[in-house]
Parts: C-alpha cells; sequence; structure tokens
C-alpha cells in the first residue's frame, strides 16, 4: 500500500507542471521573467487578472500574478497611456479550452473582442488601463493557460530580430507576417511601425523582465557592446534574493533584467 502511494505521488508530481514555472535560460543564459503594470488601481488588475486565470501571489512587497511561463508584476502608478500607441502593442497568451474561456470571460464582464471568423481561436481582451492581450486557442498546452508572445512595433523588424539574437540568444523565425525573435518563455513578435511610438516606460505595460543566469557576467557582455544600464546592479528594495537592473532597446521597450525571481515560491 504504502509502494502505491508513493507511485500515485510520483505520478501527479511528473504529470502536473508548476502552475507559474519560468522556463529555462538559453545558451545565452536568457528566459523570460515578467511583465510589469502600471496599475491606476491594483485591486482592479487583480480582480482582471484572476478572471483570466492567472494566480494572484504576493512576494514580499510585489503583488503579482502567475501565468505558466511569466509573472505578471502590478505596481500602484497611474499610467501615461495603455499598450496602443507604445513600442509594445499587446502580448499573448494560449488558451488550452478557448470556447469555455471566452464564454467565461463574458459571463464575468470583461471587453473580449472574438475575431469576426468564429472557426478562428482568437480574440483580445482588454484590461485595466488599457492592456491589451491576445489570446489564441492552443488545445494541446498543458497548463489551462500559457504565456505566448509579445508584440513590439517597431521601425526596423529586421534590426530589433538581430539585436534579441545577438544579446538575449534569442532564435530568429516569422510567424504570419512578423518576424520573430523567440527566447524560453516567450516568442517577440515584431510588427513595423510607420510612424514614432511612445517608450514603454510609464505606459501600462512599463517594461518587460528577463530572468538571466549571471547576471554580473550576462551586464558585462552588454556593456561591452555598448548598451547602457539605467545605474549599477542592485538588490532589489521590493523582495529579498532579488537583483536588477534596467536597460532600454533602441525601438524604445524598457528591459528589467532579474535575477532571483524565478526562485519565487510557486
Amino acid at each position: 500500500m504504502k509502494t502505491r502511494l508513493l507511485l500515485i505521488l510520483a505520478a501527479l508530481a511528473i504529470s502536473t507542471p508548476s502552475f507559474a514555472q519560468l522556463a529555462t535560460p538559453n545558451a545565452a543564459g536568457a528566459a523570460l521573467g515578467h511583465i510589469h503594470i502600471n496599475a491606476t488601481d491594483v485591486d482592479a488588475q487583480s480582480r482582471f487578472w484572476t478572471a483570466v486565470g492567472g494566480q494572484l501571489v504576493q512576494r514580499e512587497k510585489i503583488t503579482m500574478v502567475q501565468i505558466p511561463g511569466v509573472y505578471i508584476l502590478l505596481r500602484k502608478q497611474d499610467p501615461t497611456g495603455g499598450t496602443n500607441g507604445s513600442a509594445l502593442n499587446h502580448f499573448g497568451l494560449y488558451v488550452k479550452d478557448f470556447a469555455g474561456a471566452s464564454t467565461k470571460w463574458k459571463a464575468a464582464g470583461l471587453n473580449w473582442e472574438p475575431n469576426k471568423d468564429p472557426k478562428v481561436e482568437q480574440g483580445f481582451l482588454t484590461g485595466p488601463d488599457g492592456v491589451r492581450v491576445e489570446i489564441y486557442g492552443n488545445a494541446s498546452i498543458a497548463t489551462p493557460l500559457q504565456m505566448h508572445h509579445i508584440h513590439l512595433m517597431v521601425a526596423d523588424p529586421a534590426g530589433a530580430q538581430k539585436w534579441y539574437g545577438q544579446h538575449f540568444g534569442a532564435t530568429a523565425g516569422k510567424r504570419l507576417t512578423f518576424e520573430t525573435a523567440t527566447v524560453p518563455g516567450t516568442e517577440i513578435a515584431l510588427g513595423k511601425a510607420d510612424a514614432p511610438l511612445a517608450p514603454t516606460k510609464g505606459r501600462s505595460v512599463d517594461h518587460i523582465g528577463f530572468e538571466v543566469k549571471n547576471l554580473d557576467g550576462f551586464v558585462a557582455k552588454l556593456q561591452a557592446a555598448g548598451i547602457k544600464t539605467d545605474a549599477a546592479i542592485r538588490n532589489s528594495a521590493n523582495a529579498s534574493g532579488l537583483r536588477i537592473v534596467f536597460i532600454t532597446d533602441p525601438w524604445g521597450t524598457e528591459i528589467e533584467l532579474t535575477e532571483g525571481l524565478a526562485s519565487t515560491p510557486l
């Protein structure tokens, strides 16, 4: 009986993935870590994201939502605008049960815009503060919800693809009409911006975050390539065991580099 119980527990441990486990970093030492939202009302953002299907957690002073592959961090700060009109137009999630999820979201009163073709499992949610989230149905994922992509609008998609490849080890590709740069945890889709857009800093999605191995070594390589950091690497004032520094890509997306976010209890 004891052996059978141990086998059952082992099977459950194998078959049930940790809900918000971050991806394993690539050879360059980078993986997606988080997306940081400036929230007019943190409670409203929390309600939205739990209605979407995320799990709300608190790590010391950091309020965040767990979604497989990413943490969404919520900070009380009035944004200067939504995602539309900024260098980061939206980010995207996979959902396992598209029909069931969209029905639930509509019943919860979320702002849901399905694709005009009902046979296409795709649509957009718009959350508080104008945070736009694209949804794709994908019945093959292991969890009800999963991180999929970050959609940046840049003047030079090919140049941005190369930049993320050089500095974050991103794999170049293409989806639909978009050049892509994929790091563990997310695809970065690169749309062509025909006019200047606002940088992300201060907007509702203020920045994206990469969790990196050996932050000191990673930053030294960036600096050797001429990329400036906002300041020296420092300990986070909001969570123990978390080290941070910021850079901004050439097209206006602010990026936080973290070491220690992946150790957040799940």
